[in-house]
């Protein structure tokens, strides 16, 4: 499965150095072609002079060296993976939060490629409140992480913190290429972020929607090796690169966006926060301030997910959303069965850290037969995840 992949190997200042040249080696043998960063505090852990030879490529340690120059962009774009192992905690927050202080910084900045952690420190290190918070900044880039082990650590103790073993981050890695040819041939769809509905030349109707989700999942099944339109509202956030990406304001014209691609879906996923009103009339000029109030008349926009629901063939699979205060399983499951979706995905803006413009989410899934999968709070990379893990479920298994 690793045959000709390229995988830049990124090793930092932690004793779980020691293990890299198993790890390179056992690349090599699964056929990776494999090159090797290391930060200046690695070197006093493992020998560069070792990982070249395993590797069969030089070992990098340097921005520059006398009169020559290691290209970080060039390095960032050759890579078909990054893999950092091990992460220390110091090199964790430097990613977290853009410093670029070697080689291995200027490469991760530089990299348009997936990049994959494996972090090393000790217990406490591990769950101290920063670099939980670092965890998820740099998951919410849309990085990966290989789970830590437990098990006896540097400083004698056992807990959690323990990079993960060699083979196991093989495994990791092996697994990842696979699954990002689980949805080659689709076509998904994804709407994301609000809607706004204008009142006047300048005010509008909307709500706090980001689109970081919507994005998040687009960027997932665009892994996995689908196709993928995203229709998105108004944004302030950036957007990645994906096979067509078609900017919306109203709902009328997300709708409009939508009719126009879906018969040619295999995969719609509504996460948009559609206006369920819309004023009657728009006015030609800015609305002056009365001093007797002022009032609107509003009229129901179109209704996407049903819609879709109402029409979709039966290879086509409808994935929509349900944001509840109260109620919010009796809600998503009488959504689940008056749209005709295959999945819906809860969330509630009662639990703390999820919702409109955070980072993180907590979500639970209904399917169509009504089984619940509950997940714990997580970076929206992560839910995203979780989200296109259920659908690969259920469309293949």
């Amino acid at each position: 499965m690793l045959k000709n992949k390229k995988i830049l190997l990124g090793i930092t200042g932690s004793i779980a150095a020691y293990k890299t040249p198993a790890l390179v080696r056992l690349l090599i043998k699964s056929g990776a072609d494999v090159k090797v960063i290391l930060t200046p505090a690695a070197t006093a852990f493992v020998s560069p002079l070792v990982l070249s030879t395993l590797s069969r490529n030089d070992v990098l340690v340097d921005l520059a060296n006398n009169d020559s120059w290691a290209n970080h962009v060039q390095l960032g774009r050759w890579a078909d993976i990054i893999l950092i192992a091990p992460l220390s905690c110091n090199t964790l927050a430097k990613l977290a939060n853009g410093s670029c202080d070697n080689l291995l910084t200027a490469v991760y900045l530089s990299s348009t490629c997936t990049v994959v952690v494996a972090p090393a420190m000790d217990e406490d290190m591990w769950h101290h409140a920063s670099t939980k918070n670092n965890i998820l900044k740099i998951t919410s880039f849309g990085n990966h992480i290989i789970p830590v082990e437990n098990g006896e650590l540097a400083s004698g103790l056992i807990g959690e913190g323990r990079m993960a073993e060699p083979e196991a981050i093989i495994n990791w890695v092996t697994d990842f290429f696979f699954t990002s040819q689980q949805l080659k041939g689709k076509k998904a769809l994804v709407t994301a972020g609000p809607t706004y509905e204008a009142i006047d030349p300048v005010r509008f109707i909307g709500n706090h929607s980001s689109g970081k989700m919507g994005v998040a999942i687009a960027k997932e099944l665009k892994r996995r090796g689908a196709e993928v339109t995203l229709i998105i509202g108004p944004t302030q956030i950036d957007l990645p690169v994906m096979d067509k990406i078609i900017k919306v304001r109203s709902a009328e014209q997300m709708y409009n966006a939508c009719d126009k691609v879906f018969e040619q879906t295999d995969i719609a996923i509504m996460n948009a926060a559609v206006a369920d009103y819309a004023p009657v009339i728009i006015s030609s000029e800015k609305i002056k301030k009365q001093q007797n109030g002022f009032s609107i008349e509003l009229k129901q926009t179109k209704d996407i997910l049903k819609h879709f629901g109402d029409i979709k063939k039966a290879d086509q699979f409808l994935v929509g959303f349900a944001l509840e205060t109260t109620n919010e399983k009796e809600y998503a499951l009488q959504k689940l069965r008056a749209k005709n979706a295959d999945l819906i995905v809860l969330n509630s803006l009662n639990d703390a850290g999820a919702g409109f413009g955070y980072d993180s989410n907590k979500i639970t899934i209904f399917d169509k037969h009504e089984k619940e999968y509950r997940y714990t709070i997580k970076s929206k990379a992560e839910a995203a995840a979780d989200i296109v893990n259920t659908i690969v479920k259920s469309l293949y298994v």
